[in-house]
């Protein structure tokens, strides 16, 4: 029996549906995988909180003390804060895996700037950076890049990674305006309070730039972005298409990510996406093309792909990213 404590960072939607997964299935997965998950402390921006069992109330914790003896003996650092350009969750990382504890994240932000930083880090240490949730939710698309392709020839990587854009083009295809169309997908938490960076493709070029460095090796820092963003009017589409904001990345055009408008056939891994469905396909040489599409895209989806992560970080003998 493995036994996995873990510390979590940050107690948003995500943080708390990961503790209520781990607690509600804690045993069933002790027993299926021979891996006993446990957070034993949470960290919030400026409180903390020893767990025994359920998480205390928020009046019930103390100020946050230092990181690192909150991280003492803890197996997995589980990383669900905002990404909001802080370098706290790289440095939490760093210490993390300095301690000798796997991390497994959510937060994209730290991985765009630090990604060699983390991976040469998590290589001395012997453990393994983990970021499904930060490339896709429920939706395997970094699994697929980092371990289920390997020794596959992938030529380039496309797909349509941000569920909000697929849902706007949707609704304004169905008449409605861009504004409506954005309040309807706030209304059904679908979309950000802010959705600027899913209309104008940012989102979707990060998952991209993420997915090249668990694909390629590409440094998230190093990678350009060409983006067409979501706006009035619309280009037109030919009959039997649907239009689709589409991530794309070519191994041999190094270094460059590109979003686009693009009409797909509404029968297509992209056009025939629905709602706030996602998609990513590989393109894979003369193992032809590997695709995966759906998965939730929501708390409860990227808290599973964080469970899914911490599962596979203490069971499988991988270090850094791969």
């Amino acid at each position: 029996m493995i036994d996995v404590p873990i510390v979590l960072a940050g107690y948003g939607p995500v943080g708390r549906e990961y503790v209520e997964l781990i607690r509600r299935h804690r045993a069933r997965w002790r027993d299926t995988y021979g891996a006993d998950l446990h957070v034993v402390a949470v960290r919030g921006r400026q409180s903390q909180v020893r767990v025994d069992g359920a998480v205390p109330s928020r009046g019930q914790w103390d100020p946050a003390g230092e990181f690192a003896e909150l991280l003492a003996g803890a197996r997995v650092l589980a990383q669900a804060v905002p990404s909001d350009g802080s370098d706290q969750p790289a440095l939490d990382a760093l210490e993390a895996l300095q301690q000798g504890a796997h991390v497994v994240t959510a937060t994209k932000s730290h991985l765009l700037t630090h990604w060699r930083k983390l991976d040469k880090a998590a290589r001395r240490a012997g453990r393994s950076v983990r970021i499904s949730g930060a490339t896709g939710a429920a939706m395997p698309a970094g699994d697929l890049a980092r371990s289920v392709l390997r020794g596959f020839d992938v030529r380039a990587v496309q797909g349509c990674p941000n569920g909000t854009a697929t849902f706007v083009l949707d609704q304004i295809a169905a008449g409605h305006g861009l504004a409506g169309a954005v309040v309807d997908a706030q209304r059904q938490g679908i979309a950000e309070a802010d959705p600027t960076a899913d209309l104008s493709g940012k989102d979707a070029a990060t998952k991209l730039r993420l997915i090249t460095g668990l694909l390629w090796g590409w440094d998230p820092a190093d990678v350009a972005v060409a983006a067409e963003p979501i706006r009035e009017p619309l280009p037109p589409v030919p009959e039997g298409h649907r239009l689709r904001q589409v991530a794309s990345a070519q191994r041999e055009e190094p270094g460059l990510v590109r979003v686009e408008l693009r009409a797909e056939p509404a029968a297509s891994t992209f056009g025939a996406l629905l709602g706030p469905e996602k998609a990513i396909s590989y393109d894979c040489g003369e193992a032809g093309t590997v695709a995966v599409s759906g998965g939730r895209s929501s708390p409860r989806g990227a808290a599973l792909a964080m469970v899914k992560d911490t599962l596979g970080a203490v069971l499988e003998a991988t270090t850094g990213f791969h």
